[in-house]
């Protein structure tokens, strides 16, 4: 795993509300409800973001974490204004180090945007008028705002490259997944479904290590076959070829006699699959990664990796 550091200065700080974990009345540094937080050290978790539901999701698995450091959430897909807002709620608690961990599926999603916005390299410009920001975006996705600026800030910033494909936690919540709607494994085939990127070489990555979180399915579970694979879903020419490769697999295994169990390999929920899959046998209970225990694991992990790895933390850690 590689860390990633960087430095992002400002002249000044921008307070304002947002998304997020509940943001709580600013305190003095080194205390924020009760925490320890001599260290000064926060984190801020990236993630897509969607329904209520969802976002409800990412909170319960994030909320264990308050219980050690300052944590915010910016939703959206590395929007600059998002993580702005996250930034200024941690900075108002005295955080001057932040850990950046991204709970998105693969570490290469938005990877060097989020650099560029966090200061870590150079790329991202200024921000011209901060009291414009509803009317400027760089062409967001899916209605979603991107705004794409360098935040302001003087907080120093870490973040990782991996994903939740790299998280070997995710094998525990596939296979409880499985387990908890399999009747006869022998009798099983077993679809874990990703949403996928449009890059051939890429999509194969996100197989590949999603592939290895799957092992323990195969090792452990006794079931008649894993396929892993992705739906491609935002490039309409790929994503019916694999729609069509889907559906061919899930008739077979029917033909076949066997149950199909489908596990989407998504942040939360079931996504668009419930269409794609209209009209064929096969049996889900629609749940993506989180909530589950294994998820904040990770986040933890992560986080206590990046403030290790801090130049100014790593002396005061115990």
């Amino acid at each position: 795993m590689e860390i990633v550091r960087g430095l992002s200065i400002a002249t000044f700080v921008l307070l304002m509300g947002g998304q997020g974990l509940k943001a709580n009345e600013p305190q003095p540094a080194g205390q924020t409800d009760g925490v320890a937080t001599e260290n000064r050290f926060g984190v801020l978790v990236m993630a897509h973001g969607g329904s209520p539901q969802w976002n409800e999701g990412v909170m319960q698995s994030l909320a264990p974490l308050q219980n050690q450091y300052p944590v915010e959430v910016a939703f959206g897909m590395a929007d600059a204004y998002s993580l702005q807002q996250a930034v200024n709620r941690l900075e108002s608690h005295g955080v001057t180090d932040i850990g950046v961990v991204r709970l998105f599926i693969s570490g290469e999603s938005w990877y060097e945007r989020t650099r560029q916005i966090l200061g870590m390299e150079p790329g991202a410009p200024a921000r011209i008028n901060a009291d414009a920001h509803s009317m400027h975006h760089d062409g967001g996705s899916h209605g979603m705002r991107m705004e794409f600026w360098q935040v302001e800030s003087q907080a120093r910033f870490a973040m990782t490259q991996d994903g939740l494909a790299d998280a070997r936690e995710m094998a525990d919540v596939l296979f409880a997944r499985a387990q908890r709607l399999s009747q006869n494994p022998k009798q099983e085939d077993v679809v874990v479904l990703a949403h996928g990127p449009g890059d051939d070489a890429e999509n194969q990555r996100w197989i590949d290590k999603i592939s290895a979180r799957a092992q323990r399915l195969r090792e452990e579970g006794g079931y008649h076959d894993v396929f892993v694979t992705t739906l491609r879903e935002d490039w309409p020419e790929k994503r019916e070829a694999a729609q069509q490769e889907l559906r061919a697999y899930i008739a077979a295994s029917e033909n076949s006699g066997r149950q199909v169990l489908v596990i989407p390999y998504r942040v939360h929920g079931f996504g668009p699959y419930e269409d794609v899959l209209a009209g064929l046998d096969y049996q889900t209970d629609g749940t993506g990664l989180v909530p589950h225990p294994a998820v904040t694991r990770w986040v933890e992990s992560q986080a206590a990796l990046l403030r290790s790895d801090s130049p100014v933390l790593s002396n005061v850690m115990q």
